[in-house]
């Protein structure tokens, strides 16, 4: 059994806390738009669109979001469980999937724990990449984000295991007129050149930086 099947059983056991909830289901929806779409220091594509929905009861959440990547669709879903603990702790965890319509990427999958107290909070993720025809590779992903308050943040985050790369982002985000709108500085390691096209003159991986617009509302 690997680590993602041993992760997710537990998700599974964890997640049955929540049956007895006696609290307002919310579901809501969203749209937006960004300048370029990067997601965990890679560049996905120029220019796209997404769309959303959430529903949320009593720390249990899912949902599923979308996004044009050019060569298809990609669709995630998710669901997990979050808590409030006494002192300002707060602790969650998920599962979340990557699906692709076309030949853009193939599937990912994996068991997400989130642990966060005052303006920080950490990431873990274990995940198993389906790499097309090849071997499924596995990955963890680690990510710290502070929130540095009045809309603005800092992430670094970090792959290990079969797959590899590092990415800075530092971010502002605030609502205008009912639209979320938001600016962010990211900047890529070269493992992720022979996702984003970066490379030096001499054509070896390189090192990348962005800035990206960003635009939506939820309702």
């Amino acid at each position: 059994m690997n680590k993602l099947t041993q992760l997710t059983a537990g998700l599974v056991l964890a997640s049955g806390v929540v049956i007895s909830s006696t609290a307002s289901a919310e579901v809501s929806y969203n749209i937006g738009w960004a300048s370029e779409y990067y997601y965990r220091g890679a560049l996905q594509k120029d220019s796209a669109g997404s769309a959303g929905i959430d529903y949320e009861e009593g720390g249990f959440y899912a949902g599923s979001w979308a996004v044009d990547v050019g060569d298809g669709t990609e669709v995630d879903g998710y669901l997990g469980y979050g808590i409030e603990l006494e002192g300002g702790f707060s602790i969650g965890v998920g599962f979340t999937g990557y699906y692709y319509s076309g030949e853009f990427d193939d599937t990912y999958e994996e068991v997400n724990l989130n642990l966060g107290y005052g303006i920080a909070s950490v990431e873990y993720s274990v995940g198993e990449y389906d790499n097309f025809s090849g071997p499924d590779l596995d990955y963890d992903y680690f990510a710290l984000t502070l929130d540095f308050g009045s809309g603005f943040y800092g992430k670094f985050g970090t792959f290990s295991d079969e797959l590899d790369g590092e990415h800075l982002e530092f971010g502002y985000g605030t609502t205008v007129a009912d639209f979320d709108v938001g600016v962010a500085a990211i900047f890529s390691s070269d493992e992720f050149a022979g996702v984003n096209g970066e490379f030096s003159s001499n054509g070896s991986p390189d090192e990348s930086e962005a800035i990206v617009f960003t635009i939506g509302m939820t309702f």
